[in-house]
């Protein structure tokens, strides 16, 4: 995993009245205070629709639901993001423990966190465990 140094510089920026305006206080408290939604609890996790996966912050596309797969984790899991940097990583050692966590790569908001070797039967051997919250299903029109 490639991680971005901090400090980047986001193309969507707002004041933080801004997104508490604009965000419900669940949405705020997991985009812009990176916190976590309870598990088993998020609109997206069983999710079978097919469509691309966008921030709920700032509206721009991250995942598609063709690299979803089912992690039982509680979150909805992809095995990778879209192509190019719409997301970025991030060392995380709060909690007392070394994670990696993803966030989006235009406005900076937290998404969720990104693990590796779990042996998971996927592409990329990685889980990008993401909040429901945190995204929005954009469902693809039928053919």
């Amino acid at each position: 995993m490639t991680m971005k140094p901090t400090g980047h510089e986001y193309t969507v920026r707002k004041s933080d009245a801004e997104w508490r305006e604009q965000l419900s206080p669940a949405e705020y408290q997991v985009l812009r205070e990176a916190g976590t939604e309870r598990p088993w609890t998020g609109e997206y996790t069983d999710s079978k629709t097919v469509g691309v996966y966008a921030c709920r912050a700032c509206g721009a596309e991250l995942f598609r639901s063709d690299t979803k797969f089912e992690s039982h984790c509680g979150w909805p899991s992809f095995w990778s993001p879209l192509a190019g940097d719409a997301v970025e990583l991030l060392e995380d050692r709060s909690l007392g423990m070394a994670r990696v966590e993803v966030r989006c790569a235009s406005c900076g908001s937290h998404l969720g966190h990104v693990f590796e070797g779990e042996g998971f039967d996927t592409p990329t051997d990685q889980r990008f465990c993401i909040n429901s919250v945190s995204l929005t299903l954009h469902p693809t029109s039928p053919a």
